[in-house]
């Protein structure tokens, strides 16, 4: 199968940045576009120099013509502008990848819509390890059915303009789901003055916000005399990037059709 030609957004942010750095090494893929805002830093640069690995893709800043140079536009920026390039993904005929989080209810039906006409992966996160952390979650859940309360941590940097993460609330979604729970309705976003006594059926998160730290997640299942902890810790943001690029490929044997990671890496 010849390589998968991508566009990526946002290619002078960090994640971008992995994105053309992990594209360049990835025999499966082929770097086509990359491109970002108006008066973004990148932005006619080369999209490889800052890794030290100048490729002639130059950084532009129209999302139209990138896009419709590649087969597949990777999108890990903000909602706003991951509904724009979707938008014109959908009008060329070309897949996308979204990583990009934060997504009100409407939006997200948005991208289920648009998925009926081209193929999308859309996903909270696309490190395989956070996904196999998914299905452990499944199976947890199942065994800690009674007698556990449940408590979902997620560290970030201070960037981060989202809270909960989307990985934390698709954690809480997985167990909530499992325990046959409702997360809109047991749900509790932080604690503050006398709360009272915890309810057994409240899921609780804890978001924190400081320095560089990429990720880390854990689900906390606490019981009497014994506390079982999952966790998935994120080193750099290679995994998401190496996840996402897997996603681009998965997608060149599809149509059109809505996919997440559990999807991409078989795991359904």
């Amino acid at each position: 199968m010849k390589p998968v030609r991508v566009a990526i957004a946002g290619a002078s942010g960090r994640m971008g940045r992995m994105l053309v750095e992990t594209s360049l090494g990835d025999a499966g893929v082929t770097l086509a576009a990359a491109f970002d805002r108006v008066g973004a830093p990148g932005v006619g640069r080369d999209a490889g120099e800052w890794a030290g690995m100048p490729c002639g893709v130059v950084v532009g800043d129209d999302a139209r013509s990138a896009i419709a140079a590649a087969d597949c536009v990777i999108d890990f920026t903000r909602p706003e502008g991951a509904l724009l390039h979707l938008q014109l993904a959908c009008e060329m005929g070309k897949a996308a990848v979204i990583g990009t989080t934060g997504f009100s209810s409407a939006e997200k039906a948005r991208i289920a819509d648009v998925a009926r006409t081209i193929p999308v992966v859309f996903a909270p996160n696309m490190a395989v390890g956070v996904n196999a952390v998914f299905k452990l979650l499944e199976v947890a859940a199942r065994i800690l059915d009674e007698g556990y309360d449940v408590e979902v941590i997620e560290t970030h940097h201070r960037h981060k303009i989202d809270a909960p993460s989307g990985t934390a609330l698709r954690m809480g979604e997985i167990v909530a789901h499992e325990l046959g729970r409702d997360l809109k309705e047991c749900a509790i976003y932080g604690r503050e003055g006398v709360t009272g006594e915890r309810k057994a059926e409240t899921i609780g998160f804890s978001t924190i916000r400081g320095g560089d730290v990429i990720g880390d997640h854990t689900v906390l299942f606490a019981g009497l005399g014994e506390r079982i902890e999952i966790t998935h810790k994120s080193a750099s943001r290679m995994p998401y990037a190496t996840g996402a690029l897997r996603a681009a490929r998965f997608l060149a044997g599809h149509q059109h059709g809505l996919f997440d990671m559990q999807d991409v890496l078989g795991l359904r």
